[in-house]
């Protein structure tokens, strides 16, 4: 049973604030800590850097396990080990249903036939595609699965059609698939929903890393989607009579790079694989661009002592070769790196000469060097002699490689997105979200499972920096830097009341320190009831907002989706980190206060940063969460969710616990104002009640008749 102390006065002032909406005009006042101190200018680095110094040590423990790999024995256990981590790293695949192929139409140019189709990867998940086939040919042919990049017509891109089409001149098959997101398998347009032909308000990162944030929130990465379709199109492949089942090899660039790379490590028939401008080393891609779009990464990838070297560990000694230009986004060294363990590698499992690389001087881009040297490389490894050299090719128009009556197969054919993917899990999750145990050690176990899913850490108490203090009319504004849990510094303010009722409040806000602390702001109105308020900026927010990552290939909506996958590579995602974050101020204010009774207010997208820390800091004794996230499970049944609150979800949660249940399993006092749904919109009394009922947590709406009450 809760039971409503400091809350019920925390809701009084927020009532208040809310009703008078902070209209009191005040001069500006300078509210910032790192100013002062010019070591810490780098500070809005903080979180990202945190994040990579956590993943460099993991990939430290990784190296000195392949520094002790002298023989072929000991090779041939880490290539087993390699792929039951991949294969956890990247879950469970879909259950292989018929893939009911469908042929379209064909369209013929220049000795070139092109069959257009459509098959089910997972039933009613259409994949639109094109097998292109020379015209005069004799016997089984081999073939080329080709992956394409970000392209937003997908295969189409004449770009990619260049090479396509130059290996059917040299007598190779090649089917080609669009990635979904880009193509035909547009997923956010108006027209997907009213009907006729697409075209995405997103670009093509954004279409796969937005919905791919609901299938990590769900546990799944969406590489096990991108992965099976590939696996499902040499399932095709298979099919035809025209294709030589042992000589079928796979390439791609950029995104499609990243897609070759990772089904030839999943798929053993596939021969010859040749990644084009992707594989580089985690150590110099993290240094670099940082990571890419949500299908680039797997669960805990880098936690499992994994590095993208191993994906061709994977395969060895199968024919590999790497394709790489100097000035690519993605490091040349990193790349050189990670060729020579893959030398390495395939020497002790076979054949060194079956890796190889070729490097030209280019940026992100495909040269004439470096194609013809995948030509020759296909020939050899499939069996098919003939000249490598880069011939010029007339490319078919979008319109003619069109598979779908409306060009898009959701108008079409009206089936499953990567969004529809993420509902499916709430079917079949289990139901521990929705029950909540009330017993001691149900606690600790959820308790348990939250520390390993988030990867939470307990912190150490470190440095604190006193950095100055100001005064204002019955107020005394301090300012400190408390060490978090990293090399890096939290921005405090401490407001404190003349004539102080003895307890302290922490607010956290995801506007930052400064707003909340502005002379006639929400932090006065606390002083003037008696508490003594400390407001940190916590990483990401205020003076450490990150900025490394703002404009990434998917930053959307102004929230950056690639620091959020960091954490999941790492296993150490954002929640963890803030959770120690608050553990820290909140030994500061035992500390410098000498608070004893300390309540909680969170709002926005960090107030689940703050119910989960309350898990686990008994001295919280009263917790107020207003405006924020109902549950995760809101952001899997709404398409136009706000990634604002993506950071504050750990991936993988959702098959084990929700909100409700932390609500149900805290020993604070909690309270709800105005919770909202993923996008950001009031939830109804009703609807909040029976998702806490159990959590016995009071919800409050704040409007005039609640104002009205309280004032009495």
């Amino acid at each position: 049973m809760v039971r409503f102390s400091a809350t019920v006065q925390v809701l009084v002032v927020f009532v208040l604030w809310f009703s008078t909406n902070g209209s009191t005009a005040h001069a500006q006042e300078d509210l910032s800590v790192m100013g002062y101190w010019k070591y810490y200018d780098n500070q809005p680095l903080a979180l990202y850097r945190h994040l990579c110094e956590h993943a460099f040590e993991q990939l430290a423990v990784r190296q000195k396990t392949i520094d002790t790999l002298t023989t072929r024995a000991a090779w041939l256990e880490r290539q087993a080990d390699v792929r039951q981590r991949l294969q956890e790293a990247v879950g469970v695949f879909p259950t292989k249903a018929p893939l009911n192929p469908v042929i379209t139409g064909r369209v013929e140019k220049d000795g070139i036939v092109v069959e257009k189709l459509f098959y089910e990867s997972i039933p009613n998940y259409y994949v639109t595609a094109a097998l292109f086939l020379p015209k005069a040919r004799k016997g089984k042919l081999p073939a080329i699965v080709f992956c394409s990049g970000h392209s937003a017509n997908g295969f189409r891109s004449k770009g990619y059609q260049h090479m396509m089409l130059n290996y059917v001149k040299k007598g190779f098959a090649v089917l080609a698939f669009d990635p979904i997101g880009q193509g035909e398998r547009i997923q956010y347009s108006d027209s997907v929903r009213a009907g006729g032909q697409t075209r995405s308000p997103f670009k093509p990162t954004h279409e796969h890393s937005y919905p791919g944030a609901q299938l990590f929130a769900a546990g799944i990465p969406p590489a096990n989607f991108f992965i099976w379709d590939g696996i499902r199109a040499v399932d095709y492949l298979l099919t035809r009579a025209e294709i030589d089942a042992d000589r079928i090899g796979i390439a791609g660039r950029s995104g499609g790079g990243t897609q070759s790379a990772y089904i030839a490590a999943f798929d053993p028939r596939i021969r010859a694989a040749a990644p084009e401008c992707y594989l580089t080393s985690f150590d110099k891609l993290l240094r670099s661009v940082g990571p890419q779009d949500a299908e680039q990464n797997l669960m805990g990838m880098i936690a499992k002592g994994l590095d993208l070297t191993d994906l061709l560990v994977a395969r060895a000694p199968k024919p590999t070769l790497m394709v790489t230009t100097t000035r690519d986004m993605f490091s040349i060294d990193g790349a050189r790196e990670m060729f020579t363990e893959a030398k390495e590698a395939f020497r002790m499992l076979g054949n060194a000469d079956n890796v190889a690389k070729v490097e030209d001087d280019a940026g992100h881009a495909s040269t004439i060097k470096n194609r013809e040297a995948t030509y020759a490389f296909f020939q050899q490894h499939l069996n098919n002699p003939g000249s490598p050299k880069d011939m010029e090719v007339n490319c078919f128009d979008d319109d003619e490689l069109t598979v779908t009556p409306t060009g898009n197969v959701y108008t079409s054919m009206q089936g499953k997105t990567m969004f529809s993917l993420a509902q499916d899990q709430l079917t079949t999750m289990t139901e521990l979200a929705a029950k909540y145990p009330r017993g001691e050690e149900d606690a600790l176990a959820l308790t348990d499972k939250v520390v390993e899913l988030s990867g939470y850490t307990a912190p150490a108490m470190g440095e604190v920096v006193f950095s100055g203090r100001s005064h204002r009319e019955e107020i005394m504004v301090e300012k400190y830097m408390v060490q978090g849990p990293g090399k890096y510094m939290l921005p405090v303010l401490v407001f404190r009341a003349l004539l102080s009722n003895g307890k302290a409040l922490l607010v956290v806000d995801p506007e930052g320190k400064a707003e909340a602390g502005k002379a006639g702001g929400i932090a006065e109105q606390f002083v003037k009831a008696g508490y003594d308020v400390v407001m940190p900026d916590l990483s990401g927010v205020g003076e450490l907002s990150d900025g490394y990552l703002r404009g990434g290939d998917s930053f959307v909506n102004g929230t950056s989706l690639n620091l959020w996958f960091m954490g999941i590579l790492t296993q150490k995602s954002l929640v963890a980190i803030r959770m120690e974050e608050i553990q820290l101020i909140i030994w500061f204010m035992h500390r410098e206060l000498g608070a004893t009774e300390i309540a909680a207010v969170g709002s926005g997208a960090l107030a689940a940063d703050l119910l989960h820390a309350a898990l686990l800091i008994p001295s919280i004794q009263d917790l107020v969460l207003v405006e924020g996230l109902v549950s995760y499970r809101s952001i899997l049944e709404h398409v136009d969710y706000e990634p604002r609150f993506i950071p504050s979800v750990v991936p993988g949660a959702l098959p084990v616990y929700d909100l409700p249940a932390l609500a149900a399993m805290s020993s604070a006092n909690v309270l709800l104002v105005n919770p909202v749904d993923a996008r950001g919109r009031p939830v109804t009394g009703e609807a909040v009640g029976q998702l806490y009922a159990q959590a016995e947590a009071g919800i409050t709406d704040v409007n005039e008749r609640v104002l009205a009450w309280l004032r009495q």
